[in-house]
């Protein structure tokens, strides 16, 4: 099992750098930030951009996997996105994971002044987002013509570090996310159940993560690719709670999420307050008895 943690890109560089630094020492795998313009809950508090964030944090560390969690073509297009991901993967020293999903039309696209999709144009999107993503981080010269995006002889020179493209982490949940997922993920992502329902205890959200592990070899299967070669990570926290309550919970919770066949793991640091408020005992506990060479989740 790979253990992960999401850092919110909310402190100034002084105090953030010191928080990536940690999240290495501690012995997590990857460590991830969330890339929004805002959150509307909260909008009014500091929130930093996600890639010059993560590029700081490149410089701060050296072992660990960094990723956006994740990234959506709610305000990026591709052929931007492309180039400074090329950068941040030369920067990282090849430690870039890409993480992509939908969007959920929220904030982020209200402040764009962006009119709402439909779930069926969002998919669609999506589906143009990955797919030119891809071809831009593979390819040294692009050209794309889609219903959402356009690349004109784009120039992706001299692409990524690592080959043939940054990896991607794909968040999906529904049969058609799953399918793309299927094509192009490295990693597939879920947060549990979709939308903003009532949380789950790790235990009782487990049934339906199960499900939804069979339904992504499903969609595998489906497209001719061997279930193995995606990794399967699940990120706890939002709508699956209690995971980080104490060392014997984490540890109860990495073994009900690996024998459902869960390859990774992310929690969140620990804030002083709502979302993902928590004690840094906890989390220190967490990478002394787990983390550490010779401990077990």
């Amino acid at each position: 099992m790979r253990h992960g943690v999401v850092l919110l890109p909310e402190h100034r560089w002084a105090r953030a750098r010191e928080l990536w630094a940690r999240a290495e020492t501690f012995g997590f795998d990857h460590a991830w930030t969330y890339d929004h313009l805002m959150w509307r809950t909260l909008r009014d508090k500091p929130w930093f951009g996600t890639v010059p964030t993560l590029t700081a944090a490149a410089t701060a560390t050296s072992r660990i996997r960094l990723g956006t969690l994740v990234a959506s073509p709610a305000f990026r297009h591709p052929v931007t996105f492309a180039k400074e991901l090329t950068a941040l993967d030369d920067i990282s020293g090849g430690r870039l994971v890409c993480g992509l999903g939908a969007g959920s039309g929220g904030h982020d696209e209200e402040v764009l002044g962006s009119k709402p999709l439909s779930p069926a144009r969002r998919a669609e999107r999506f589906e143009e987002f990955v797919e030119l993503t891809d071809r831009l981080l593979r390819s040294p010269v692009t050209d794309y013509a889609g219903r959402y995006f356009t690349a004109v002889d784009a120039r992706t020179v001299p692409g990524s570090v690592q080959r043939p493209r940054v990896p991607f982490a794909v968040a999906a949940t529904g049969p058609r996310g799953m399918r793309l997922a299927a094509r192009y993920a490295d990693i597939w992502v879920t947060a549990g159940r979709p939308g903003w329902g009532e949380p789950e205890r790790y235990d009782r959200a487990l049934p339906h993560l199960a499900g939804q592990v069979r339904a992504m070899e499903e969609a595998c299967a489906a497209v001719g690719r061997d279930p193995s070669t995606v990794r399967r990570l699940v990120v706890t926290g939002a709508m699956i709670r209690d995971v980080s309550d104490s060392v014997s919970a984490y540890r109860d919770a990495c073994g009900l999420f690996e024998a459902a066949g869960f390859t990774d793991v992310v929690l969140h640091w620990p804030r002083d307050g709502f979302p993902y408020q928590g004690r840094i005992e906890v989390l220190e506990d967490i990478a002394h008895t787990v983390l550490a060479p010779g401990g077990a989740a």
